[in-house]
């Protein structure tokens, strides 16, 4: 969509909305938030965990005081209430279909049109009488700030990537250079660990159960090996596994805990080599998704790495396959 259609699909709405009514929020972090963002992290109801789109007042704000944007994702919209205890501010919520701010920027949902349809319905210009939305800084690649500036007369300003800087954000007027950098350590990479897990074990769970009742203990054991190898190992020890790629890094923690359960297993050389090939690209393919969740990789390295993975993911199973197939005949 270019800037003029942007600008005639919005006039209209510019032209006649009106501040709705504003629901009020606190920054207050409650028993009940904390059970639910358990229940959100370990998939619970998970595409469920949102908020409606729309305009909220924090505090009392008045027209002076700044817009923050953000997803309708519970967790991101409950990160920035609680981060701006004390602060009366406007909070701008964007329909990302449940999404986090990050991911739904590289889908799309948090982007240009969004922003602008949504300052537009609630009449925000209106209601402030400033014209800046500042928006979290991993919301960037989906937003062209020149084209909601001219759809809309907002400039879009950028914060600090951890929404725990937004109080020395508002006192500077600025974000430093470490505010805008990108932190993915041990504790953000096993917070996402839980729903990756819930999201292939309701598959590899039930089958590695099937395996071990029809008497397949050792790939009963793989299986779920597997899981943890590519939901687990793979967010645990990102940094140290070989490889640039996801695929490669999962793979390679997959053949490691392959290996570490053929100690217990007798088996031919032929048959862990066979093991080895589908239990590690099991692995792999659960690893792969996790390429979403990181800030290593941009959407369209995803789109490429999965090109490429998925095909070598038929194969190694495919020959693994025919190997202990193999092995059975002659």
């Amino acid at each position: 969509m270019n800037e003029n259609t942007l600008k005639v699909t919005l006039s209209p709405r510019l032209s006649a909305a009106r501040p709705a009514a504003i629901e009020t929020v606190s920054s207050d972090y409650t028993r009940a938030d904390r059970l639910t963002s358990w229940k959100a992290r370990w998939g619970i109801n998970r595409m469920a965990y949102r908020v409606r789109p729309g305009l909220y007042a924090l505090g009392t704000p008045g027209a002076e005081a700044p817009v923050f944007a953000t997803a309708n994702y519970k967790l991101s919209f409950d990160a920035l209430r609680t981060n701006l205890k004390g602060v009366n501010a406007w909070l701008l919520v964007l329909d990302t279909r449940g999404i986090n701010v990050w991911c739904a920027a590289g889908k799309g949902t948090f982007g240009t049109f969004e922003l602008a349809r949504i300052i537009a319905e609630t009449g925000l210009e209106k209601v402030v009488k400033h014209r800046t939305v500042i928006l979290p800084q991993l919301g960037a690649p989906g937003v062209g700030a020149h084209r909601v500036k001219a759809a809309t007369g907002f400039t879009v300003a950028y914060g600090p990537v951890r929404a725990e800087d937004l109080p020395e954000y508002l006192r500077l007027g600025r974000a430093t250079p470490e505010m805008r950098k990108i932190n993915f350590n041990f504790t953000d990479r096993m917070v996402l660990a839980p729903v990756q897990l819930v999201h292939f074990g309701r598959y590899l769970v039930p089958a590695a159960a099937l395996l071990y009742l029809l008497g397949y203990r050792a790939d009963a054991a793989y299986t779920v090996g597997a899981l943890l190898a590519g939901g687990a190992l793979v967010p645990a020890l990102l940094p140290w596994l070989p490889g640039r790629s996801f695929a490669v890094k999962s793979a390679a923690a997959g053949l490691l805990v392959t290996a570490l359960i053929a100690l217990a297993h007798d088996q031919t050389p032929a048959q862990f080599a066979a093991r080895a090939l589908i239990y590690s690209a099991a692995a792999s393919f659960v690893g792969l998704d996790f390429t979403g969740a990181s800030t290593y990789t941009s959407l369209s390295g995803v789109k490429k790495e999965m090109r490429l993975a998925m095909p070598a993911h038929a194969l190694a199973a495919a020959a693994g396959l025919a190997i202990l197939a193999a092995g059975r005949f002659l």
